[in-house]
């Protein structure tokens, strides 16, 4: 199986590449990030000409998460167990908080596949930071439940994390001083994962500084390989161990003629045995 994420930076404007690539990598389940549309506006059909189900959790045109699957689509659940909810700016009554649409699981194939959009948190002192430590406490401590209930369970936690775990996985740590991304507390949060059992397995395939998931439109980032890498496949024990290569396809950052602009990010591949 191979099995991909992808922030594709709305689905709508990005169909055409998205569907282009996936016919060209041959990739069984693709998780997408940041749909930006709700369910009624996702292009369903160039998927599903291309053979694969779809599903998808979209409130508006922010967020949004989706799983396209040509080795089956069972037991989809919208939101893990815990998620917390969104209760905005300080003042906000808090009866308007809401889920967003940031996790969608499914299982593919006999894998259970989570497409996540983790929170960005804007600044460290914005409520939306405090919102996205939250959110990463709560989705380790519901992972760690489904390990508890079957240690052999193959998962897969994969999508956009907007952390950059280690001073690596950043173009320079003296750019990103005081601010997201890069904090001890988020560096924390990610490493919880690992010690919850679910660890990076596309790190060792693509090992090294300067190797990056993600960059900037503004000032030629992508030109001058100021990138950081912040998405991720984390994989429980019963996935890692069958792991046998993983990739990070920058070329799908890259301008093309005759098509749509790209996305920010680039997938990230892994195969299985």
């Amino acid at each position: 199986m191979r099995l991909a994420t992808w922030n594709v930076n709305s689905i709508r404007t990005r169909a055409d590449r998205v569907v282009d690539w996936l016919e060209r990598a041959d990739v069984d389940v693709l998780a997408m990030q940041e749909t930006k549309c709700t369910d009624a506006q996702f292009p369903m059909m160039p998927f599903a000409a291309l053979g694969y189900e779809v599903a998808h959790v979209g409130l508006n045109q922010w967020n949004g998460v989706a799983i396209a699957s040509r080795v089956g689509l069972d037991d989809i659940e919208i939101g893990f167990p815990g998620q917390p909810v969104w209760g905005g700016s300080p003042g906000k009554d808090p009866a308007e908080a809401t889920a967003e649409a940031r996790a969608l699981g499914a299982t593919c194939g006999g894998v259970r596949v989570w497409s996540l959009y983790v929170p960005n948190g804007r600044t460290l002192a914005d409520p939306h930071y405090a919102y996205k430590l939250d959110w990463l406490a709560a989705l380790r401590d519901t992972a760690a439940g489904w390990l508890k209930e079957d240690p052999e369970r193959p998962i897969a936690l994969v999508g956009d994390w907007n952390i950059a775990p280690k001073d690596e996985d950043v173009w320079d740590m003296a750019a990103f001083h005081g601010r997201t991304h890069v904090s001890e507390p988020e560096r924390a949060a990610f490493q919880a994962m690992h010690e919850a059992q679910f660890t990076d397995v596309v790190r060792p395939f693509t090992e090294g500084p300067g190797i990056y998931t993600y960059w900037d439109y503004t000032q030629l980032a992508f030109q001058k390989r100021r990138g950081m890498r912040i998405d991720f496949i984390l994989g429980s024990p019963g996935l890692a161990s069958r792991v046998t290569h993983a990739e990070i396809v920058k070329d799908e950052r890259r301008p093309k003629k005759g098509t749509t602009a790209p996305s920010d990010h680039a997938p990230v591949v892994v195969e299985l045995s």
